[in-house]
């Protein structure tokens, strides 16, 4: 890592360049000196699958196990989890960058006790994963392009729940579209949500019952994990169509199975599979989307920023 001198490990997800900058000192970009040491994880192990990648003029391998990081100064990842296992084999490890905004997969308190700094790269895939969204929702409301009859996105109610980056851009495409937008969180100031020319809510609950379509775009911690349940879910009016481009553990499945079992206008489209996919396939054909894999940075201006 050239702004420090240190020896960079690049395990990237599905892109580097925003994470690899995350580390290069202010104002600048990361330089990669001719002696680097640099790896990548399995997503972009198959990004790149047929074809060499080089980074810095130098062809970046593929580390084996555990015993890669061994001599890391600095980790980046997307979708790997860096445990406690891993921070105990990277023994020179400084930092650790997440190539996108969530962090469940970093052990925040392993890195702690390793002295390791945990950061991540919050807006660099945002509008991927909004866009993406909407391209679930416009398979979904044209009946997967089978040829049948399908609904139109204009005059529907959207409602956004999570109001940061991606949440922001959901927002700008929503009004594209001519839907109605109302918005929820918390965290957020009730002007800086009107700002965007769109109705704040006072609750989760108040979102859900007013809106035919959700998008989620909540973290994943201990205050959010299984809170979309049936409480919130049953209050949608019909169509109620669910879009996750999150992480599946904000889900309580339990009541997805209830939703999808009570409300034949209920519909699931997903970034990530829940848990419960099989029944899910198995006894509600046409209702759900699952990307293969979790792809809302899949995109090439992704990848590069």
């Amino acid at each position: 890592m050239g702004a420090t001198g240190y020896t960079a490990r690049a395990d990237f997800g599905s892109r580097g360049t925003g994470a690899i900058n995350a580390l290069a000192r202010p104002g600048g970009r990361a330089r990669i000196p001719g002696m680097v040491h640099v790896g990548i994880g399995y997503d972009v192990h198959a990004l790149v699958e047929g074809r060499k990648l080089i980074l810095g003029g130098v062809e970046i391998p593929h580390p084996k196990g555990l015993e890669g990081h061994s001599d890391a100064d600095a980790l980046i990842v997307r979708s790997d989890i860096v445990s406690a296992e891993l921070l105990d084999a990277a023994k020179r490890l400084k930092i650790v960058v997440r190539a996108g905004a969530g962090y469940d997969n970093l052990d925040l308190e392993a890195c702690t006790r390793h002295n390791v700094v945990a950061m991540n790269t919050p807006g660099q895939n945002s509008n991927a994963v909004a866009e993406l969204a909407f391209e679930m929702m416009l398979y979904m409301a044209r009946s997967g392009f089978s040829g049948k009859s399908g609904t139109e996105l204009r005059g529907k109610t959207i409602g956004i729940h999570g109001f940061g980056n991606v949440g922001r851009y959901v927002a700008e495409i929503s009004g594209g579209f001519g839907m109605t937008v109302s918005a929820f969180d918390p965290y957020i100031a009730e002007d800086v949500i009107t700002g965007y020319g769109i109705r704040a809510c006072k609750s989760a609950k108040e979102l859900y019952s007013e809106c035919q379509y959700i998008s989620l775009n909540i973290p994943f911690n201990k205050e959010t994990g299984s809170s979309v349940n049936y409480s919130l879910l049953s209050g949608m009016p019909v169509p109620a169509v669910l879009v996750n481009t999150a992480r599946k553990e904000i889900i309580d499945e339990e009541s997805l199975l209830k939703m999808f079992a009570e409300r034949p206008d209920f519909r699931y489209l997903s970034d990530v599979a829940p848990d419960c996919k099989a029944l899910i396939e198995e006894k509600y054909s046409g209702r759900f989307l699952f990307t293969a894999k979790k792809m809302g940075a899949q995109t090439e201006e992704a990848n590069s920023n």
